[in-house]
C-alpha cells in the first residue's frame, strides 16, 4: 500500500517547510473562515505541491502517478463507502434504525439524567452512525429538558457529546470508522472489535461519572422525549422483527465475515423485511439506495433522522477521501513523509513511541487544521509504514487513529465538530470540554496500552 515511488530527496529543513506550509493552507482556510468545505483546502494544498514539483524539476506525469498510485491502493475504502450507504438506507427502510431509537428512549430516566442522556446518545450513535445529526436531532431535545429543569448545560452538553461519539467510533455505519479501518489495510469488524479495549473502558469509566453526577431527585416532566418517541412510531417502522438486520451485522461479526459481504447480505434481508410492512415498488427501493431513504409528511423534530443513506450520502466522504490520498501521494512523492520519517527512525523503535507519535500527530492535525478526516487519514498514510517496519498489527494503529482523532476534534473550539455541536447545543466547546469524559479518556487509554504494551497485537 505504501510502496509509492519517491522522486525527490529534499531536505529536513526543506519537508519542514514544506509541511508547515501544507499546515498553515490547511489552518488558515478551517479556522479563519467560516463554514469552510475541507475540500477547498485540501484542493489548494494539492496544487501548491504539483506547482511544487514541477519547480522542483520533477514531471507532471510523475506527479498525477503520485496521486492516482495513492487512490487505487485504497479502493477499498471507496467500494465500502459506497456499501455503507445502502445499508443505512436500507437500514431506514426496513425499520431497523427507527425501531431501536424508538425503544432506545426507554432508557430515559428522571432521577438519572445525566446518565440517560449519555446512554441514550450513545445508542443513537451507533445505530445512525453520525455523532453530528445525533446532536442534532436527539441532543438538541435532551438539552431543552435541561435548561427546564435548570440543569448544567455543560455536564448535559458533554455527556450528549461523549455518548454521540461513542456511538460514531463503534458503527459500522459511521464514515470516519471505515476510513480508519481501510486507510490502514484492515477489516472493518475487526477494527471494530479491536477498538473495543480502549473503548469499552472508557464507556464504563463515562457512565460512572455521569452516574455521580446524575441529580437524584427527579428532573420533571420529560414530554419532549414522549413526543419524540410518538413521532417516530407514527412513521410506521416501527416493529420487533426490523431489528433482525442488527442482529445479523453482530454475528456476521462474529463470525469474522469482512465488511462488504457482511453488508450486502445485512441489506438484501433488510430489502426483504422492509416488504413485509411497506409496498415500496423497485423504482422507490432503486431511489432509496441512491438518494437516501426518506418520508413525506414527517415531523421536523425526526426528519434528519429518517431521511439518511443512499450512495449519495457518501459523496461527500469519498471526495474527502480521494482528495486527502491524493494529497498524501504527492507528499510521499516529494519525499516529504520519507525525510520526515527518515529523520524520527531513531526514535520510531518500539511499540510505546509509536503510539506517543501518532497521538501527538493527530491531536496536532485536529488543532492546527480542526478537521478529523485529514486527522485520520494524513496520519494513517504516514504511520502505516512505520507500524510495517516494527512488526506491528495495523489494528493498533487504526485504533489510534480513532481515540486521537475522531473523539477530540468535539474538544476543538475551532474544529468542525467543536464548532458545529457548540452552535446546536448552546453551550460553548470550552465549557462542555471538561465532561466530554469519553472523549479524553479514550486518549488517555490508548496512550497507557502503548506505554504499556497492552492489546497490543503483533503481525502474523
Amino acid at each position: 500500500m505504501f510502496d509509492l515511488e519517491k522522486y525527490r530527496n529534499p531536505s529536513l529543513a526543506e519537508a519542514l517547510v514544506i509541511t508547515s506550509i501544507i499546515f498553515s493552507l490547511l489552518g488558515f482556510f478551517m479556522i479563519f473562515i467560516p463554514n469552510t468545505i475541507p475540500h477547498i483546502p485540501v484542493l489548494f494544498s494539492i496544487v501548491f505541491l504539483l506547482l511544487y514539483g514541477m519547480i522542483r524539476k520533477v514531471s507532471f506525469t510523475k506527479l498525477q502517478e503520485s496521486m492516482t498510485n495513492s487512490v487505487t491502493t485504497s479502493m477499498g475504502a471507496i467500494y465500502l463507502f459506497f456499501f455503507i450507504g445502502i445499508l443505512v438506507s436500507v437500514l431506514m427502510m426496513s425499520g431497523a434504525i427507527p425501531t431501536l431509537m424508538y425503544y432506545g428512549l426507554d432508557i430515559i430516566s428522571e432521577k438519572m439524567f445525566y446518565l440517560s442522556a449519555f446512554l441514550i446518545t450513545a445508542i443513537i450513535g451507533i445505530s445512525i452512525g453520525s455523532s453530528l445529526t445525533t446532536v442534532a436531532s436527539l441532543g438538541v431535545a435532551l438539552m431543552g429538558i435541561s435548561n427546564a429543569f435548570l440543569l448544567n448545560p455543560a455536564i448535559t452538553a458533554g455527556a450528549i457529546v461523549s455518548g454521540a461519539f461513542f456511538g460514531d467510533k463503534m458503527s459500522p455505519l459511521s464514515d470516519t470508522t471505515g476510513i480508519s479501518a481501510t486507510i490502514v489495510g484492515v477489516d472493518l469488524f475487526e477494527h471494530i472489535k479491536n477498538m473495543m479495549y480502549t473503548t469499552i473502558p472508557a464507556f464504563i469509566i463515562s457512565a460512572a461519572v455521569f452516574t455521580v453526577l446524575s441529580p437524584l431527585n427527579n428532573v420533571g416532566d420529560i414530554s419532549a422525549i414522549l413526543k419524540f418517541k410518538e413521532d417516530i412510531l407514527k412513521t410506521g417502522l416501527v416493529h420487533y422483527y426490523s431489528l433482525i438486520p442488527f442482529i445479523l451485522l453482530i454475528l456476521f461479526s462474529i463470525m469474522k465475515v469482512q465488511a462488504i459481504p457482511s453488508i450486502i447480505y445485512t441489506s438484501i434481508t433488510g430489502i426483504i423485511i422492509s416488504l413485509t410492512h411497506t409496498s415500496y415498488s423497485l423504482e422507490n427501493i432503486s431511489s432509496f439506495l441512491f438518494s437516501g431513504f426518506y418520508m413525506e409528511n414527517i415531523p421536523d423534530s425526526i426528519s434528519s433522522l429518517i431521511t439518511r443513506g443512499g450512495i449519495n450520502s457518501m459523496f461527500f466522504t469519498l471526495t474527502i477521501v480521494i482528495l486527502a490520498l491524493s494529497l498524501g501521494g504527492l507528499l510521499f512523492g516529494l519525499g516529504v513523509i520519507p525525510t520526515l520519517l527518515d529523520s524520527m527512525a531513531h526514535l520510531l523503535t518500539n511499540s510505546k513511541r509509536a503510539t506517543i507519535c501518532v497521538v501527538l500527530t493527530a491531536l496536532g492535525i485536529n488543532f492546527i487544521v480542526g478537521e478529523q478526516y485529514l486527522s485520520i487519514l494524513l496520519t494513517g498514510k504516514t504511520f502505516k509504514p512505520v507500524y510495517d517496519k516494527l512488526n506491528l498489527h495495523s489494528k493498533n494503529l487504526s485504533r489510534t487513529l480513532e481515540d486521537s482523532g475522531t473523539v477530540i476534534n468535539p474538544l476543538v473550539p475551532w474544529g468542525v465538530c467543536g464548532v458545529f455541536i457548540s452552535s446546536m447545543l448552546g453551550v460553548p466547546t470550552i465549557s462542555y470540554v471538561p465532561f466530554s469524559i469519553f472523549c479524553y479518556a479514550s486518549l488517555i487509554l490508548t496512550i497507557l496500552f502503548g506505554f504499556t504494551g497492552l492489546t497490543i497485537t503483533k503481525s502474523k
